[in-house]
């Protein structure tokens, strides 16, 4: 059990009349890399939101390094390592893209310090420039945010999570509204993060998950259809009929 780091036990989840997910059971190991997939409706986000703490179950219960942490609010989550990624570009648009990760790991590390200047902290500058050029954003550190491409921000947003040094990374769409070149920028920095920490991500494109993770869970009408290797997803007849539109 020592390698588990993030379990779902009997999740659900209803919105008045409305069961959006059900009995949702299964667990994460360390190093993994996920993704959940399935056609729209199919309790994705509603998983995974719970998974990331945005959204309290109705039902079951999530266990982090076999602590239970079901109840505890979404900055919690941060403070025990895990971070999550949003699928809408969630940066600070008139900063630079090394005052974004510097003002994240700032957070982590002053957390109510926020008077002391800037001079004072420069290791959290260093660690920023760190970061950046880790996702390939070294060379447009000074750059604002909203001069920054999509697929550029979506990078940045990766590294203001990784400030806070998290052992889990939750990834909503990283790849959405991305051109093709910066589809596969993005898999292999996934490919590279997922090498130093768990990495669950949920994502639509279904090429791109197949060549990239070594699992994926499939999720239809709430509930988990299937869990395997692409290999195995791939030639699930249930799967291929609900998802693929084949059968």
């Amino acid at each position: 059990m020592s390698d588990i780091i993030l379990e779902a036990r009997d999740l659900g989840m209803r919105f008045g009349r409305f069961q959006a997910l059900a009995n949702v059971s299964t667990r994460f190991r360390r190093g993994e890399l996920c993704a959940i997939i399935g056609p729209n409706g199919a309790g994705k986000s509603t998983f995974f939101n719970i998974l990331s703490g945005s959204l309290a179950p109705t039902s079951g219960s999530v266990l982090f390094r076999g602590e239970d942490v079901t109840a505890l609010p979404q900055h919690a989550y941060a403070r025990l390592g895990i971070a999550k990624s949003f699928q809408i570009t969630n940066v600070f648009r008139q900063l630079s893209a090394r005052e974004n990760v510097r003002v994240a790991a700032q957070m982590r590390a002053t957390r109510f310090d926020f008077l002391r200047p800037r001079s004072a902290w420069p290791e959290l500058t260093d660690k920023a420039d760190a970061l950046l050029e880790g996702v390939g954003l070294a060379n447009v550190r000074e750059r604002t945010a909203a001069d920054l491409a999509h697929g550029q921000q979506r990078a940045l947003e990766i590294a203001m999570a990784l400030a806070a040094d998290p052992q889990l990374l939750l990834l909503d769409e990283p790849t959405a509204g991305m051109s093709p070149e910066e589809t596969t920028a993005m898999m292999d920095l996934i490919a590279h993060l997922a090498t130093e920490r768990t990495v669950i991500l949920v994502e639509h494109k279904m090429k791109m998950v197949m060549g990239l993770c070594r699992r994926l869970l499939v999720l239809h009408h709430g509930e988990l259809l299937a869990d395997g290797t692409p290999e195995s997803i791939r030639a699930n007849d249930e799967v291929r009929r609900v998802y693929l539109g084949q059968g």
